[in-house]
């Protein structure tokens, strides 16, 4: 028998954003570290292909936006006793500050702040995230460290998403819940795809990377796989940079 302190065997785990990306990713790589892992998203077609690429059995797929209340409710309702939760589900809109309107703050901060932020103390309250489990949100280097031109309101979603950890990491201290955060930088989703940027501007922003490219989503799962496995039990309230080394370089 192999050691293997990143085992996920025997634990449950919830993913949001399981129907593509970092969320896609992290499913399929909890799954192959053994352990039941219960996907949500708001596409029933990508959400059920990565159900199907999940590894071993028992594995929960429930179809549901976080953004409304009656999803949430039956989501939960469905939930077995969790071991982790990884909140990846997320959106990025690139607006200069002049041309902000209310509803594009709105949705941007329901999506990457109150989204998992409600999800968590909804499962609080149902008693449904067991002793000793681990909480891991997805921030970014976008905001907590650096800031880009027409990502303000982004920046400041994600910024958000650091102080909530933070707080949430002493206040579930006692009942030994771990709360940690990724903070990822470029990563190879769709979501970058889908964005304003041009095919050319993408590759000029990988080649400022030292590495000099943009991070695979398995990468960033490995990450969170970290804060959700044992390896971790002394972790708690930490911010986890996956960058690629571009905040180091550009701090020189």
């Amino acid at each position: 028998m192999s050691y293997n302190p990143y085992s996920l065997e025997g634990k449950t785990i919830l993913v949001t954003g399981a129907s593509s990306g970092i969320g896609k990713a992290t499913a399929i790589e909890c799954s192959k570290l053994g352990a039941r892992v219960v996907i949500t998203g708001r596409d029933e077609t990508r959400l059920c292909d990565t159900y199907s690429l999940l590894q071993g059995e028992n594995h929960i797929q429930s179809v549901a936006d976080l953004g409304k209340d009656g999803d949430v409710s039956r989501l939960i309702n469905e939930l077995p006793v969790l071991d982790g939760i990884a909140h990846i589900a997320g959106i990025v809109k690139t607006i200069p500050v002049t041309f902000l309107k209310k509803e594009d703050m709105q949705q941007l901060f329901d999506v990457n702040f109150f989204a998992p932020t409600l999800l968590t103390t909804c499962l609080l309250r149902q008693k449904k995230v067991r002793k000793l489990s681990s909480i891991v949100f997805i921030s970014s280097i976008e905001g907590p460290i650096t800031v880009h031109p027409g990502n303000s309101v982004y920046s400041a979603s994600k910024s958000a998403v650091i102080g909530m950890m933070k707080g949430l990491s002493v206040e579930l201290a006692s009942k030994k819940i771990r709360v940690n955060a990724v903070l990822p930088g470029m990563t190879d989703t769709p979501i970058i795809y889908g964005s304003e940027f041009t095919e050319e501007q993408l590759l000029s922003t990988k080649n400022q990377y030292p590495l000099k490219r943009a991070a695979s989503p398995e990468e960033i799962a490995w990450a969170i796989i970290y804060f959700l496995s044992d390896a971790s039990g002394f972790t708690t309230g930490a911010s986890l940079v996956v960058d690629g080394g571009f905040t180091v370089f550009y701090a020189i």
